[in-house]
């Protein structure tokens, strides 16, 4: 490099550093009026202070064991529990659902999931057509269907009757009888 390109580099970088000197300090007057705007804002603003509600005098609550049942006494617990056990059995109606039984594929759904859109007859006996999603399934008498423990009763051209078992409110094993509908095509 020569002599005349290093005095050219200099003098680019002065010229370039001027500038910027010059344009920061034009930057820096042009604040005054913002900043003399938002003093005024802030002085015309009201400051509005909402006060704090006092916290409320925590009182503890003694528990007197005088005259009251102990609720942590481990002996009236077990005497319940005893008690419990050697009352008689509810007399329910004996019906529950066989648990230990392996489930079918219809069972995975509701019954409101499934349709009946055909059936079949063979020999003597029924077999509906159902159909759940967008799969066709053959159902015949004594198969388990739905997510209530239901086992289909019987099979007519119309529909299939279905007996679920189902819990009541005190928890006893009730049957209840439903139906599925042949469900017609729209023409």
């Amino acid at each position: 490099m020569n002599l005349q390109d290093m005095i050219s580099a200099r003098a680019t970088r002065v010229v370039g550093l001027s500038l910027l000197v010059g344009l920061l300090t034009a930057c820096e007057g042009g604040h005054q009026d913002l900043q003399t705007w938002m003093d005024q804002t802030r002085q015309a603003t009201p400051t509005m202070v909402e006060k704090v509600a006092e916290p409320k005098q925590f009182e503890p609550f003694r528990y007197r064991t005088v005259g009251e049942v102990d609720p942590f006494n481990q002996g009236k617990l077990k005497v319940l529990m005893a008690a419990a056990a050697a009352a008689p059995a509810s007399a329910g109606s004996g019906l529950a659902p066989d648990l230990k039984r392996r489930r079918e594929a219809l069972e995975a759904f509701p019954l409101d999931a499934l349709q009946m859109v055909g059936n079949l007859r063979l020999g003597n006996s029924h077999v509906a057509l159902l159909k759940v999603d967008s799969q066709l399934h053959q159902v015949r008498v004594g198969n388990h269907i739905g997510q209530n423990f239901g086992r289909v009763a019987k099979i007519t051209e119309s529909g299939v009757a279905i007996r679920e078992i189902v819990q009541d409110a005190a928890g006893d094993w009730v049957e209840r009888i439903t139906e599925l509908r042949l469900q017609e095509s729209g023409k």
